[in-house]
């Protein structure tokens, strides 16, 4: 049995629907640990619906509605377990689920955060998107997943159940230890959403930590219930908040050559969205450049910062090639082809 107490907690926005699916299913396999509903100023009837059927979920009120970021920084400002679970509301959990995670993080105080296996909720032997069997970078900052490389989406056979060091772990089921999330200064609450995980996991890396996925535990996610998979605003966050990210800790070698090369490549894509009529995700990819380019300052200053408190910029896990060019070019789309190896 584990010293370490454990939170789970949920962050929701109008999320009721999600709530009545899921939250039982998460309070039936979570016993006795901790679980908390943080809700981020819905206007649907989120709360009084808490409050009337799940009494034994603990309630944090936000403000405001600050982004799965911000939300999540302020919600575990009332939380003072040693593990926390960062848990979306429309994650389906299994029997058991914590307890590999807890085990990992006990035996090895070197590995701040990990995540489990996520397989699809709809097609239950597919790796889901948001994290599949864990994440990891190429070394132009593209992210994909063991499982997953962009939208091509792998069945779950089993080739990935190995216990694994990771570049980043998912923010739809994130197992963090509580001071350490506090002590990086938790998300960058810039990011409002998406990507804010990847940063996080990398700032960890740099200040010598490790991530892991841990597949023994299994959940099922739905995905795409903050914002729709299509949305124009996704595309300006992917592809603003990634820039951020690779601008905030690639090492200072070939950074802005890097950073050029990528914004090529998001023009390119750009253009793509434009030729399909896809035109508010071409002005979204726009949209996102100069909001980089006017957060650059910002973005300097909190890699500096990171530099100030001894952590060690570094490409370390990250994949040695380019995912874009062999997916879409090489036609390689399960992460066993990728054949160039880890950054060590």
């Amino acid at each position: 049995m584990s010293s370490s107490s454990t939170a789970v907690v949920i962050l929701n926005y109008n999320g009721k629907k999600f709530l009545e699916t899921f939250l039982p299913n998460v309070i039936a396999h979570s016993h006795p640990h901790t679980i908390y509903v943080a809700d981020n100023a819905s206007t649907d009837d989120s709360v009084d619906f808490l409050k009337t059927k799940f009494p034994s979920a603990k309630l944090i009120l936000n403000e405001k509605n600050w982004g799965y970021a911000g939300g999540y920084n302020e919600a575990l400002k009332n939380v003072k377990e040693d593990y926390c679970m960062l848990l979306n509301n429309d994650v389906e959990v299994t029997p058991g689920w914590l307890e590999p995670l807890i085990r990992l993080l006990d035996n090895n105080k070197q590995i701040a955060a990990c995540q489990p296996k996520m397989l699809s909720h709809a097609v239950k032997d597919e790796f889901e998107y948001a994290g599949a069997s864990g994440g990891f970078i190429d070394k132009y900052g593209y992210p994909f997943c063991r499982g997953r490389i962009f939208h091509h989406l792998e069945k779950d056979q089993g080739q990935y159940n190995d216990s694994k060091e990771v570049f980043w772990a998912s923010g739809a089921c994130l197992f963090i230890r509580n001071d350490l999330f506090k002590k990086m200064n938790g998300f960058d609450a810039d990011f409002f959403a998406h990507m804010e995980e990847i940063d996080l996991c990398w700032r960890l890396k740099n200040a010598g930590y490790k991530i892991y996925a841990e597949p023994s535990s299994i959940i099922y996610h739905v995905g795409g219930g903050t914002l729709n998979k299509v949305s124009p605003h996704k595309t300006f966050l992917n592809f603003r908040n990634n820039l951020i990210t690779l601008t905030k800790n690639h090492p200072k070698g070939f950074l802005w050559l890097k950073i050029l090369f990528r914004l090529k490549l998001d023009g390119i894509a750009g253009i793509k969205f434009l030729f399909e009529g896809q035109f508010s995700h071409f002005f979204a990819v726009i949209h996102a450049h100069f909001s980089f380019y006017g957060n650059l300052n910002s973005t300097l200053k909190k890699r500096k910062e990171q530099q100030r408190h001894g952590a060690v910029l570094s490409l370390s896990q990250a994949y040695n090639g380019n995912i874009v060019l062999e997916s879409f070019l090489s036609g390689k789309k399960k992460f066993s082809e990728l054949n160039k190896g880890f950054i060590k």
